[in-house]
C-alpha cells in the first residue's frame, strides 16, 4: 500500500488552519476534513497522517473521528446518501424513503454500490424536523419534504452529473427577525 502524505498545498492549508487556534488540539476537526475531502475517507491510516502532522497522539484523532459521523471510517460512495430516521422523519415517512433507496440502489444500509456511486446510511436527527422526511447528500445539502418520486429524481440527477434540486428551507421567524433588523 502507498504511504499516505499531504501536497505542499494541502500542508500550507493546514498550516492556516493551525494558526486559528491558540493551541494545535482544535485544528484535528478542520484537518481531518482536509483528509476526508482528499482521501475519501479517515480510515486509521488517514488518522495517523493526521496525527503525526498536528504532532498530536493518534488515540487523540482516533478520538475524534470516531466520536462524529460525519467522518467517514471506511471507504464510501461518490455520494453518501444520509436518511434521517429521527422522529420527525420517522413519522413523515423516512423509513418509507429509506427501503426505498435500499431497494432502488440494490443495497442495505451500512453499503456500497458494486460501482462506488452510492453509500447509504441511516442517521438521527439533521436539524431540519420541519422539512420531514429528509437526507443529507455527503455531508453537504439537505434534500427535504422526499416522496419517492423525488428520490428517483434525486438518484437519476446524481448518477447524470446533475446537482440535487431542492426546496428551500425558508424560516418565517428568521425572515421576521432579519426584516426588522434591516
Amino acid at each position: 500500500m502507498a504511504e499516505l502524505s499531504f501536497t505542499k498545498e494541502e500542508l500550507e492549508q493546514i498550516e492556516k488552519i493551525k494558526a486559528k487556534f491558540p493551541e494545535v488540539k482544535p485544528a484535528t476537526l478542520p484537518v481531518l476534513w482536509v483528509a476526508q475531502n482528499k482521501f475519501g475517507h479517515v480510515k486509521p491510516d488517514v488518522q495517523k497522517l493526521v496525527a503525526e502532522t498536528l504532532g498530536l497522539p493518534e488515540s487523540h484523532v482516533h478520538g475524534v473521528a470516531t466520536f462524529y459521523t460525519q467522518y467517514y471510517k471506511e471507504e464510501m460512495g461518490k455520494f453518501v446518501l444520509d436518511v434521517c430516521t429521527c422522529l420527525s422523519c420517522q413519522l413523515c415517512g423516512g423509513y418509507d424513503i429509506l427501503h426505498h433507496l435500499e431497494e432502488k440502489l440494490g443495497i442495505n444500509v451500512g453499503e456500497t454500490t458494486d460501482d462506488g456511486m452510492f453509500s447509504l446510511q441511516e442517521v438521527e436527527c439533521l436539524g431540519a424536523c420541519g422539512y420531514a422526511p429528509m437526507l443529507q447528500v455527503t455531508n453537504g445539502q439537505y434534500v427535504n419534504n422526499l416522496t419517492k418520486e423525488k428520490v428517483d429524481k434525486l438518484i437519476e440527477d446524481l448518477k447524470s452529473g446533475k446537482k440535487p434540486e431542492f426546496e428551500s428551507m425558508k424560516m418565517p421567524q428568521l425572515e421576521k427577525r432579519n426584516q426588522a433588523a434591516s
